[in-house]
């Protein structure tokens, strides 16, 4: 009797621990997608608007950060928007920036991904919309320092701040719009049970 108590428990662990690796792994592949379609999307899809300061580089990074982060929470969202375009910063000529950038993005990516866990407005498209906000902030606000520290001057960060607010204002319109159907598409996944949590809730 105790054999077969002790065969059952081994078996149960082990399968546990099967499971628990194959969701360490699929977490692992989908923060390193994320990371890549950030990085890409930061890279090839960007715009130079002729402003003062820093902030004219207009891209659309911020979509697969912001979803990253609303389907999948704060973890996938730090990692995607730190990695992601701090390694743009590294490698496109803006390698000064690229502490700052890990840091400020990858701090946007961690709150919205912990407003879609915690939910903290009931409402989805408040609680979304309300995270972006907040996220808007951490960028200007980050970026502004950012910029006075690297110049030294802290009026020119001024000029950076149409810039930054039209590059999250494009990317919180595009997430908006598409949230609610990736939702319904990755509750229907295998996904969602074990991944999703409660930012896949509406």
């Amino acid at each position: 009797m105790q054999n077969t108590e002790n065969v059952r428990h081994t078996g149960e662990k082990q399968h546990t621990e099967r499971r628990t690796s194959a969701e360490t792994t699929r977490e692992i592949v989908i923060m390193a997608m994320f990371t890549a379609l950030t990085y890409v999307f930061t890279w090839l899809i960007n715009i130079r608007l002729p402003l003062p300061g820093t902030g004219g580089l207009i891209h659309l990074g911020n979509v697969p950060l912001f979803i990253a982060a609303m389907l999948f929470g704060k973890k996938t969202g730090a990692v995607s928007g730190a990695f992601g375009m701090g390694l743009f910063d590294l490698t496109s000529g803006w390698a000064l920036w690229s502490p700052f950038t890990f840091v400020i993005v990858g701090l946007m990516g961690f709150e919205v991904g912990l407003f879609a866990e915690k939910k903290p407005i009931r409402n989805q498209f408040l609680n979304d919309l309300v995270s972006l906000i907040i996220a808007l902030g951490i960028k200007v606000g980050g970026y502004y320092v950012a910029e006075g520290i690297i110049t030294g001057n802290w009026l020119a960060p001024v000029g950076s701040i149409p810039g930054n607010v039209v590059q999250v204002g494009v990317a919180s319109i595009v997430v908006l719009a598409l949230a609610p159907f990736l939702r319904r598409a990755l509750r229907r996944s295998p996904l969602s049970a074990e991944m999703a949590h409660a930012a896949v809730k509406e």
